[in-house]
């Protein structure tokens, strides 16, 4: 296992440590080996729980796009399967179950992102996107209890973090969720059979799983398997990667406008700037050192080629365009015409609500704080009262404004 700098010889383990990606190697020798010889092909699970990952999830599919960047194969798994069971690892409860059209309709919506930033088709280093509902819907249980089963202890299952904080905290672990660490561990095995894969990547969070796949893979067959982990992504302030105070940073369109989406990465904290950088694009490491190296007002224009860049490869090049174009526009008092839209019917809507249900804030009570504090302003003009009543002209709208960073447009 490794966690420090080394130097590489396969492009593949250079990249992945250039950019920053790399916290733990099973057996970093063997996978280097391996790696600067020929093909490997590697895979990460997706959930399909939601209609859209977020941004949580980037880091992830930016590894599978490395992977294939450095002439490997990417196989990205969507959970059909292990969806109906649900995750334990850091919840603190148990997942509502979805119904197979649901996950099915999920997997679909997810797919729209990935081919966005995999290349897919039939070719040896091509991306394929499998769902492993294909094998483990027609896994008999005995058969999964006789030939899995032995190879799991209940003493190790017990150490691991994601049963273990849950048991600390006193939440209830089922036991349809104490079965998950043996289905992911079962995906490896059967990954490896179909595809030839070797390589299984992922959170920090996932070391146990990984490590679990590896050893069902070595003890019945005599494979010899590898997992890599990213470090745990946090912002620089401490916060989770991909959330905000009005809820998740989504990668679909449909979940979350463009301009949300990039101003996301525009409001980033001036040190995280540079790393991620390296981790969501794919500009050069040397235009990469010079843009973190801006200091004071400067860095903003790093941010923007940031936002720029980052909106382009998971929205697409004209999205980027038109949310860049409406912040100058909004910052310079003009409306935008890709500005977050909120219509109000023709009794209006007090602007603690429009707040609230603009996602500009996460309650009513944090909105009266915010007007009480005069961050707020309609078309120009500083709003203090939480009772005023939003209603525009049929026809026309208002432009509403949180601070310097968040506009929408109130409609009629």
């Amino acid at each position: 296992m490794s966690t420090g700098t080394t130097t590489y010889d396969s492009d593949l383990l250079r990249l992945l440590e250039e950019r920053g990606y790399i916290h733990q190697v099973t057996d970093p020798a063997g996978l280097d080996t391996l790696a600067a010889k020929g093909i490997v092909p590697g895979y990460i699970g997706f959930d399909a729980t939601a209609p859209s990952l977020h941004v949580g999830s980037l880091v992830q599919i930016m590894m599978l796009r490395r992977l294939q960047q450095a002439g490997h194969k990417p196989i990205v798994v969507m959970g059909g399967g292990t969806t109906k069971i649900g995750d334990p690892s850091g919840k603190d409860e148990s997942r509502k179950l979805l119904t197979p059209d649901v996950i099915d309709a999920n997997i679909a919506s997810i797919f729209t992102v990935f081919e966005r930033l995999l290349t897919f088709g039939d070719g040896p280093t091509d991306a394929v996107m499998v769902n492993n509902d294909e094998w483990l819907s027609s896994l008999g249980y005995i058969e999964l209890l006789r030939d899995v089963g032995p190879h799991f202890t209940i003493n190790r299952m017990l150490t691991f973090d994601s049963v273990k904080l849950r048991l600390e905290r006193e939440q209830p672990l089922t036991f349809l969720e104490f079965n998950y660490m043996i289905l992911q561990a079962y995906d490896f095995l059967e990954l490896a059979r179909r595809y030839g894969c070797r390589l299984q990547m992922g959170g920090s969070d996932q070391w146990g799983n990984i490590v679990n796949g590896m050893e069902l893979g070595r003890r019945m067959e005599g494979r010899e398997l590898f997992g890599l982990t990213t470090p745990l992504l946090t912002t620089a302030d401490g916060a989770k990667m991909g959330k905000t105070a009005a809820g998740a940073v989504w990668l679909n369109d449909d979940q979350l406008p463009a301009y949300d989406f990039w101003q996301y990465w525009r409001n980033c904290d001036d040190r995280d700037v540079g790393r991620f950088l390296r981790l969501f694009t794919d500009l050069a490491l040397d235009e990469i050192a010079r843009l973190e190296a801006l200091e004071g007002a400067e860095i903003n224009a790093a941010k923007v080629v940031l936002a720029n860049e980052v909106t382009k490869l998971v929205r697409g090049e004209e999205a980027a365009r038109t949310a860049e174009a409406t912040a100058r526009e909004t910052f310079a008092g003009g409306a935008g015409e890709d500005l977050p839209t909120l219509a109000v019917s023709e009794e209006g809507m007090r602007i603690g609500a429009v707040l609230t249900e603009l996602g500009f804030t996460a309650s009513n009570g944090e909105a009266k704080r915010k007007l009480a504090e005069g961050a707020v302003k309609l078309d120009g003009e500083t709003v203090n009262d939480p009772g005023f009543l939003v209603l525009p002209d049929a026809g026309s709208s208002l432009r509403l404004s949180l601070g310097k960073k968040k506009h929408a447009l109130v409609t009629r």
